[in-house]
């Protein structure tokens, strides 16, 4: 409802207002425990949101930390959990200008925690993942666009549903999964440059496995990751997709998408041999994940439409016994 003013000009809700109110709105579709709080937690408060959300989110989280030194696992805690409420943000909502206005907001909670470590009279933020990541920022010295270049990937999901070429699929994991790497990087106390382009590859490779996967999951939200040239070149159209019809030519296309996935793999294998050993038991550890989703995509003959593959609890149980007899052998 507009409101007169002294002046006589009458108005109705401005932009900040009508955001902050897209903003809570956002926030009540989500756990309560995502709110900004109206006080702002202690560090010790902080630390164990980040450690309780982390453990209960992510079920091989703990399994992953074995391999990881006692002393970084908060850090690694804070900026799972950093990750884990951005991606909710953009992909819980069920409202793409509400999940627009959260990240917004989400990305100012960041730059107020950059500020206020640049600045200690600045306010900051309230919420605690941002008063536990501060820690891990200052002590690892990561740069801000590690964190907000992930939002760029998630604010682009609220608006771009197709990928006319690989090179675009590749543009969106340049945002929505290499970050992930560097922050590990960063964590575990490297900040080179080739270790992140190997990184790099690694992560897109396991976005990829993750894209081929879901495609049929990602249909119901009109996401298509497939590239649209790849559609055309194999004769495979989004009607095969929404009535999930298999085909010899969606088989090819797969079979296509899966080789090129394990190269990318290939191109990250060097990353092992460059990090300590803890690091290295947990890049093996993803890397055979990934690559295990790409072989159960080709034990169903790459027919992802009639059922999700997934990897068994033996073959995971596999992989983590491989782990840890090198473990045991370092």
């Amino acid at each position: 409802m507009a409101v007169t003013f002294p002046n006589g000009s009458a108005r109705g809700p401005q932009n900040g207002e009508v955001r902050q109110d897209a903003v809570a709105a956002g926030f009540a579709r989500l756990p309560e425990s995502y709110a900004i709080p109206e006080r702002a937690p202690s560090l010790a408060e902080a630390r164990a949101y980040c450690e309780r959300l982390a453990r209960s989110h992510y079920e091989n989280f703990s399994v992953a930390s074995w391999f990881l030194p006692r002393n970084l696992h908060q850090h690694f805690f804070s900026v799972y959990s950093y990750c884990r409420i951005s991606d909710d943000l953009g992909d819980e909502v069920g409202d793409e200008q509400l999940s627009l206005a959260l990240l917004d907001r989400w990305e100012r909670e960041l730059a107020a925690t950059y500020e206020k470590l640049g600045n200690p009279a600045a306010e900051g933020s309230r919420h605690p993942v941002f008063i536990a990541l501060a820690e891990t920022i200052r002590e690892c010295q990561i740069p801000q666009h590690e964190f907000s270049d992930l939002l760029v990937a998630f604010r682009q999901d609220q608006t771009v549903t197709r990928y006319p070429k690989f090179d675009d699929v590749l543009g969106y994991c340049h945002y929505s999964a290499n970050p992930v790497g560097h922050l590990v990087l960063y964590v575990c106390g490297y900040r080179d440059a080739e270790r992140q382009l190997l990184s790099d590859y690694t992560c897109t490779a396991l976005q990829l496995a993750n894209f081929w996967q879901d495609v049929a999951v990602d249909w119901q939200k009109n996401r298509v990751y497939l590239p649209l040239e790849d559609l055309a070149r194999f004769g495979v159209s989004e009607s095969d997709i929404a009535e999930r019809r298999f085909s010899s030519e969606f088989r090819e296309l797969m079979r296509f998408e899966v080789a090129r996935a394990r190269q990318w793999f290939e191109r990250g294998l060097p990353l092992v041999g460059m990090v300590n050993r803890e690091l290295a038991l947990d890049l093996e550890l993803f890397s055979r994940g990934g690559l295990a989703i790409l072989d159960a995509i080709e034990k169903q003959d790459y027919n992802v439409l009639a059922q999700r593959p997934v990897v068994s609890k033996g073959r995971k149980m596999m992989l983590l016994l491989r782990a840890l007899a090198g473990k045991v052998r370092a």
